[in-house]
């Protein structure tokens, strides 16, 4: 069976999702507990709720072989901010997938960090208001 590529998604897309999400109301006692992925949280697959996640698509541009690793923080925030932009064409959104669980709707963004010796994946909810073109 062969693999398919997910679509590719834009800011405008990112926010639909998130609207959508965002009228069905987050619940914070779903069984997907990713709600406090606020900042870029540690999810190992073992704590991956992949039974409830469904993939929407994807942030990476599948023409760019290597994307940015610049970040975008006009106002002054960092990385792990849970109030940061989220700039699809800046490091880590432009290696994301987007996840929305089936049960509360919860939009989340997920990449995997490689370093020297390790495999760290990486999860955010997705606010609306925080989505920038």
């Amino acid at each position: 069976m062969a693999h398919e590529t997910p679509p590719r998604l834009r800011a405008a897309d990112l926010r639909k999702l998130t609207a959508e999400a965002d009228a069905f109301g987050a619940d914070k006692n779903c069984s997907c507990r990713l709600l406090h992925a606020v900042g870029w949280e540690s999810i190992p697959d073992e704590r991956w709720p992949a039974d409830l996640m469904e993939l929407q698509g994807t942030l990476r541009d599948a023409e760019l072989h290597e994307p940015t690793f610049e970040e975008f923080h006009p106002a002054g925030t960092r990385y792990d901010s849970s109030d940061a932009p989220v700039a699809i064409d800046f490091f880590p959104f432009n290696r994301c997938d987007v996840y929305r669980c089936v049960a509360c709707k919860l939009v989340v963004l997920r990449y995997t960090e490689y370093g020297g010796y390790y495999v760290d994946h990486r999860a955010r909810c997705v606010k609306t208001s925080l989505i920038v073109n």
